[in-house]
């Protein structure tokens, strides 16, 4: 055995496989990796950038941003087959079920020692491997947990206020734009596959924008453009068609005004004042004042039988039907 191991084809093997290109090769991606690890650990420090508003940005934003901009390509892959195997993991494998059969064994396991060693050792076998301190969560750990736990809730409480209220307009747009669709997927696609797809998407999208960023820019440019013009050409036709409106409605009411105005005067000129001679009006409660010019003429003589025509009664009366006025 010792010579198979002092053999020289052995140890050119063994130097090859520890020495050679595939093993440097290992071990440079390996320490690349860990250096890009430690890179997207030291990126979570609150960025400079502020809101719309002036408020701060949590150190959550620098973090997600150097992941999804690939910047660490190693890291972000290795964290997105991750997050892609955790959803294939809780569809098809039943963890929950195997963590309480895990817990059931392991307590079992543990109150049969211990009865077992009471009952032939005198001395509980779990009891005595019990540790003179419980362990406990140090405060300091607690409350940087907690912080950490604070500033990942801001983040994403702080990006829904920063969609919802159009902080960048582009960002409602494909925010509308996903939950539509989702809204549609949600009917016939399980929760598991649209997870899926919102984690392919949130890694994937950015890694396509950045590979062919030219070219989705100039046609993001083109089209803002055309939007623009639309707008504005619009923009000019309201104003175009309001303006004639406002003439037109300036029109009618200068007609109306002097229309109003002729009446006016023309009601004025036609009323006359008040003579000597004219009557006085009756106040109330008094009795107005009639004279014999202020009623009818009586007939003068009796219907002639025959005749039930008024013209014809008038024609035969005399003087037209009407009696002379006594002096």
């Amino acid at each position: 055995m010792n010579n198979i191991q002092n053999h020289p084809t052995t140890q050119n093997m063994r130097e090859t496989v520890s020495n050679g290109p595939v093993a440097e090769n290992v071990k440079n991606q390996s320490a690349k990796t860990s250096s890009e690890f430690r890179n997207l650990a030291d990126s979570r420090a609150s960025p400079n950038k502020l809101t719309a508003n002036g408020q701060p940005l949590t150190h959550y934003h620098s973090f997600f941003y150097n992941l999804l901009s690939w910047e660490n390509p190693r890291a972000t892959t290795i964290s997105f087959l991750t997050t892609v195997l955790f959803i294939f993991g809780a569809r098809y494998l039943p963890a929950l079920r195997w963590t309480f059969k895990a817990l059931y064994v392991v307590l079992g396991i543990t109150a049969a020692a211990e009865i077992g060693g009471k009952l032939v050792l005198s001395q509980g076998l779990a009891s005595s491997f019990r540790p003179k301190k419980y362990y406990t969560i140090p405060r300091e750990s607690l409350e940087a947990s907690l912080e950490d736990v604070e500033q990942l809730i801001n983040f994403f409480v702080i990006e829904f206020q920063r969609i919802l209220f159009a902080e960048k307009p582009a960002h409602t747009i494909a925010a509308f734009i996903a939950s539509l669709l989702a809204y549609w997927l949600i009917k016939f696609t399980p929760l598991w596959g649209l997870s899926l797809i919102t984690v392919s998407l949130v890694y994937l999208a950015p890694l396509v924008y950045m590979s062919n960023k030219e070219l989705i820019d100039h046609h993001v440019e083109n089209a803002t453009n055309v939007v623009n013009a639309q707008a504005n050409q619009v923009k000019d036709l309201a104003g175009h068609h309001t303006s004639r409106a406002t003439e037109t409605v300036r029109a009618y009411a200068g007609d109306y005004t002097s229309k109003a105005q002729s009446y006016i005067g023309n009601a004025r000129g036609s009323t006359s004042p008040k003579g000597p001679n004219s009557k006085a009006t009756a106040g109330p409660g008094s009795t107005p004042a009639y004279d014999a010019s202020d009623f009818p003429h009586a007939p003068k003589q009796d219907p002639i039988p025959g005749i039930t025509s008024h013209q014809e009664q008038y024609e035969k009366s005399h003087l037209g039907g009407q009696a002379e006025v006594a002096s």
